[in-house]
């Protein structure tokens, strides 16, 4: 198999003097998923930050690569966002067998609160930790999966037919990604194994296998009381207040005083498997389950206990009010009872609920009965569904062990992760006899979505190495 101190040599040379420096040019363009520039292709960051990628992939020594960039258009003749798609032949292996590396390169918006000398498009490294938007959600992945090929070629080990797959629509939910993955049929083939980058991990001393994924739905509840805004002395207490009408909406939902969904049909029983998993984990990583958060002084977390709180934030469904319109901001907030309120909801479904009936359900429990009579709407957007990943197969378990001991020096750990991959939901259904090895870079910290997000540097040089192993393994199995 791989020679560890080999490829830990050749990760760090690769990283320091070929990878990083293009991640830093990456982190400069401001290529926000379409979710949050409507205006993308005019802007011309996307197709900046595509081009960049295309750049390094094309430039890489492996025998046989071929890069892509594939470009579909919607049925109104308007484009959808580019895909990067890559083929490597096989060097070993049996006949067929393919291997589909997954990432993105699409990312989130700015965001407030960045400290002073960090902004999410000017990357800075300080130490082991590289700052700005999308370095570790998702831009790194691009370059570990084809340097984790490198390694191999380099090492003259063998590997099967790898097709590596980057979109650029992930943020939004992925909606343009089923129209490529089905034009990309017939060259995508039948993969065995699916390696998606995009996940996280608990610490940064392990390697970290993602085992389920929760979806997610939301949209804008809207509450309208009135066409203008009216003097407060002389209206409210006959003009019900649109916030309080819209937090009477939020309690149909959620109980407010413990964060429990109170909506039936966005639950699943968890699995025993996934409990026991839950357990496993809390008692590895201690407090570090709720501590890694950056918490004002005195707060406290949900949740009973370590076991408990993996199980909130993996297989409990959760809402989250993540913005508002209708509320001036303080210094311009006079005595007026506002005519409406407008709140983004984004509520995380556990694996197995459907999104679309869960939004159909969701949209029922706000819009129906509305107190007073306020013209209450819920505009839904595209949700994503969860994914529970199927049992390893034996030899992916050993491999995982193996690498994670070599490249890590330390056990390989499992736990579910809060967030959503659509890609995994699409590929789980289309693809049921395949493994998947899910993982990633966003442990303690990194703070992915939100301000001072940063890459953890060591961690892409073990992950890399430790993907490389497995593709390795893989082949031999």
């Amino acid at each position: 198999m791989l020679k560890y101190d080999e490829a830990r040599a050749s990760c760090e040379h690769a990283w320091e003097s070929e990878i990083l420096p293009v991640l830093h040019d990456y982190i400069l363009i401001p290529n926000k998923s379409p979710a949050y520039d409507r205006n993308w292709k005019q802007n011309g960051h996307m197709d900046r930050a595509v081009a960049l990628l295309e750049q390094w992939c094309r430039a890489q020594k492996i025998p046989g690569l071929d890069v892509e960039v594939v470009r579909l258009r919607h049925a109104d003749g308007t484009e959808r966002t580019p895909v990067i798609f890559m083929e490597i032949p096989a060097t070993g292996g049996a006949a067929g067998d393919t291997v589909l590396l997954y990432g993105h390169l699409d990312k989130q918006p700015e965001m407030t609160g960045w400290r002073d000398g960090l902004s999410p498009w000017n990357p800075v490294r300080e130490g082991d930790r590289l700052y700005g938007r999308g370095g570790a959600d998702d831009g790194y992945a691009t370059f570990a999966s084809l340097m984790a090929l490198r390694l191999l070629h380099e090492q003259g080990l063998p590997h099967a037919r790898c097709v590596v797959l980057i979109e650029a629509d992930e943020e939004s939910g992925s909606t343009d990604l089923p129209a490529y993955i089905d034009h990309l049929a017939p060259r995508i083939g039948q993969p065995s194994l699916v390696v998606c980058l995009d996940s996280g991990c608990a610490t940064y001393d392990n390697l970290w296998i993602t085992t389920s994924l929760r979806g997610l739905l939301g949209g804008t509840l809207r509450v309208d009381v009135l066409r203008e805004g009216v003097h407060s002395g002389d209206a409210s207490g006959i003009v019900p207040s649109s916030f309080r009408i819209a937090r009477q909406l939020l309690s149909r939902v959620e109980d407010e005083a413990t964060g429990r969904i109170l909506v039936d049909g966005l639950h699943v029983p968890i699995p025993d498997a996934r409990k026991a998993q839950a357990q496993a984990a809390a008692d590895a990583i201690g407090e570090a389950v709720w501590s890694k958060f950056p918490w004002v002084d005195g707060v406290l977390p949900m949740g009973v206990d370590g076991a408990d709180r993996v199980l909130q934030r993996t297989w409990r469904p959760t809402l989250s009010v993540t913005g508002v319109e209708g509320i001036p901001p303080l210094g311009n907030a006079g005595n007026v009872l506002r005519p409406g309120t407008a709140l983004k909801l984004s509520v995380r479904i556990p694996p197995g609920i459907d999104p679309a009936r869960a939004t159909e359900v969701l949209k029922d429990v706000l819009e129906r009965d509305p107190p007073y009579g306020a013209k209450v709407s819920f505009e839904a957007e595209t949700g994503g569904p969860g994914w529970d990943a199927p049992p390893f197969a034996s030899w992916l378990e050993r491999s995982i062990t193996a690498a994670s001991e070599a490249t890590f020096g330390a056990p390989a750990r499992s736990m579910g992760e809060g967030g959503t991959i659509p890609f995994m939901g699409m590929l789980g259904a289309k693809f049921p006899q395949a493994q998947f090895l899910i993982t990633g870079v966003l442990g303690p910290g990194s703070n992915a979505h939100g301000p001072n997000e940063y890459l953890h540097i060591p961690t892409c040089k073990r992950l890399t190495a430790a993907a490389a192993d497995i593709l390795a393994r893989h082949c031999s199995r």
